[in-house]
């Protein structure tokens, strides 16, 4: 009997069947009633000649205004805002892009317990990849963000690919590049 190989699986574009649609999609983050400011987010995921890829799927995760993840496991004893989700997700339109609608982060402990800058964590599913990528978002202008104990690790001219930007109209835009002069950082998670 002879052996074959069997090819590798990527981790896409299959997400419209049943992730990225219906209930399985979820762009809100945080309520209405969420405390906090609150924000829209525009992401953005382009290849290494900057084109658009339209059928990525992309997963958000955050914690709530006063820095508490929507989690049993997370270590704070406050409760956390039953009106923020703390997780989201989306697939990309044709132009590559999704909006989540949320709001900003309060600081979480990091590595020897030095708090981070508000940050979201990013999960990045596409065709073409053997497994997920993960990144975060930070926010432009946060003074926390020269302090952030993960964010100090990445080399100073690549920290920009992990800043949101706000546009005009009050909207942050997030892009995420797969290859290139201005790849993403993505972290071995």
């Amino acid at each position: 009997m002879r052996m074959v190989p069997t090819p590798s699986q990527t981790v896409g574009p299959f997400f419209a069947f049943g992730l990225t649609q219906g209930k399985a999609c979820s762009p809100c983050i945080a309520g209405p009633d969420a405390k906090g400011e609150r924000l829209r987010l525009l992401c953005c995921v382009l290849d290494g000649d900057g084109v658009p890829i339209p059928d990525a799927m992309i997963e958000i995760w955050q914690a709530d205004a006063d820095g508490k993840y929507h989690h049993p496991d997370d270590p704070k004893s406050a409760t956390a805002d039953p009106a923020c989700l703390g997780f989201g997700r989306m697939g990309t339109a044709e132009d590559g892009t999704c909006m989540f609608e949320t709001i900003k982060p309060g600081r979480v402990p990091g590595p020897a317990g030095v708090l981070q800058s508000p940050h979201l964590n990013l999960a990045l599913f596409a065709r073409g990849l053997l497994k997920q990528l993960y990144t975060r978002v930070y926010f432009a202008n946060d003074p926390a963000n020269q302090e952030d104990p993960i964010l100090v690790l990445v080399p100073k001219e690549r920290r920009s690919t992990l800043i949101a930007q706000l546009e005009n109209g009050g909207r942050w835009r997030f892009e995420i590049n797969l290859q290139g002069e201005r790849e993403t950082v993505f972290f071995d998670v």
